[in-house]
């Protein structure tokens, strides 16, 4: 059987934490579908046509690598595209507790599991948050984006 895993977010935008998430999370499974969450309470920078499109071509050569959006929950989500993992990242403590909890209620409420990577040291303070607040003053962002 496949194993493959979804790894979600907003993915505004797709930075080069998340380029060496998803490389590192080959390694654990077969497959691993990016999914990018539609939250209608987050105000976004880019659209989703775009993220989409930054991140297919990004991965345009990788036939292991799909890129998806979904407006669900997320184990309702990787149930339908037959995923058995949620991939994560966690950055510092801060991100743990938020990421076990939810971890925990997932496998509860669906019996996927989630693993989680530890975002290497030298990508620790990249957000997609810092990210969209440098492009909002037109900073130079790219050394924190993969280069297409």
């Amino acid at each position: 059987m496949k194993k493959i895993a979804v790894f979600t977010g907003t993915f505004d935008p797709f930075t080069i934490g998340h380029l060496s998430l998803v490389k590192r999370g080959l390694q654990l499974v077969d497959e691993i579908i990016i999914a990018i969450g539609i939250n209608l309470n987050k105000k976004t920078f880019f659209p989703l046509n775009q993220r989409i499109e930054i991140i297919t071509k990004l991965f345009r050569k990788n036939s292991r690598i799909e890129v998806k959006y979904y407006d669900c929950l997320t184990v309702d989500f990787a149930k339908s595209v037959g995923a058995q993992f949620i991939l994560r990242g966690i950055r510092s403590v801060y991100d743990f507790e938020y990421e076990k909890n939810i971890a925990d209620i997932n496998r509860k409420i669906s019996g996927i599991e989630t693993f989680v990577l530890f975002t290497e040291p030298e990508h620790t303070h990249i957000s997609s948050t810092i990210v969209r607040e440098l492009l909002t003053y037109g900073k130079d962002v790219s050394e924190f984006v993969p280069m297409l």
